[in-house]
This record gives structure tokens, sequence and C-alpha cells, in this order.
């Protein structure tokens, strides 16, 4: 899961899981694998390197396994 500030500010908690793709135009667009487009204001770096983060923490708590 990791935190992202949706475009009106409202800070959510997103599961990184359904992230299909993310586009970085004027603004960046997260599209979820339900179809669900999400404006942010987080860049396509910081979202990714937000990913990263929580998936590295899931594999040091058990939670992934390779």
């Amino acid at each position: 899961m990791i935190y992202i500030t949706k475009f009106n500010h409202q800070k959510v908690l997103l599961n990184n899981d359904l992230i299909e793709q993310v586009e970085e135009t004027s603004d960046t667009v997260i599209t979820l694998t339900t179809g669900k487009k999400l404006v942010v204001t987080e860049s396509m770096s910081e979202i990714y390197e937000k990913v990263m983060k929580s998936k590295q923490i899931a594999r040091q708590d058990g939670f992934i396994t390779d």
C-alpha cells in the first residue's frame, strides 16, 4: 500500500497491486486494473519509488516471496 495525494489534495492509501499504468502528461494519471483513473500530485518517479519501497518492505516482512 502507498499513500498518494489526489489532485484535490486529499491523501488516500492505495493498494499498489491495483496499478495498471502511470502516465505523466501535464498531470500524473494512475490507471487501476479496475479501469478507474486517479489524477495525483506526485510525479511518475515518486510513485515508482513509493511502489518499490512498499514491495521492499513487504518482501522483508515475508509477505512476498520469490
